[in-house]
């Protein structure tokens, strides 16, 4: 979908939807100037472009005993390039694996990884992740500190 299909009055829902994903179809109707009718009607028109994907809660990481995030640079074999798509189920199975994204580089892609401490990364890591069939090279970046927390797409850069 194209930024163009979208009008300013999407994206100020789009805007308060980030802000709150609870908020009420009045509360957001009144805040985008619309009819709660027409508000609702334009959500699920977005919903259904595929622009809203869905809504969830935001977890606190060590609030779950998840202490440790860590970046991941993973490698696979060139023999199994003919096995991507299945090594790819594989790495989607993990729980552990929060974002995995292709990259273009040095490695083949990039994921972030939670864990409980840095012994429980290293056992992933080397029991699970290091042993999944396909997987050539492994090499992690222990987060020190977050900077900026997860945040709502900006709809408007102008």
């Amino acid at each position: 979908m194209s930024e163009a299909t979208l009008d300013a009055i999407d994206r100020k829902i789009l805007d308060a939807l980030q802000a709150d994903g609870r908020i009420s179809n009045v509360d957001l109707a009144a805040r985008v100037h619309l009819s709660a009718p027409q508000c609702l009607r334009r959500m699920r028109a977005l919903e259904e472009r595929g622009v809203i994907r869905g809504y969830r809660a935001l977890a606190a990481p060590e609030r779950l005993g998840l202490g440790v995030v860590a970046y991941v640079h993973l490698n696979i074999d060139a023999d199994a390039f003919g096995r991507v798509r299945e090594i790819e189920q594989l790495i989607r199975s993990f729980p552990q694996i929060l974002e995995c994204y292709t990259v273009s580089g040095d490695y083949d892609y990039l994921l972030k990884v939670v864990a409980r401490d840095l012994k429980s990364l290293s056992q992933f890591l080397t029991d699970r992740l290091m042993q999944t069939p396909g997987v050539a090279d492994v090499r992690s970046m222990i987060c020190l500190e977050e900077i900026k927390a997860p945040a709502p797409l900006p709809v408007d850069l102008g």
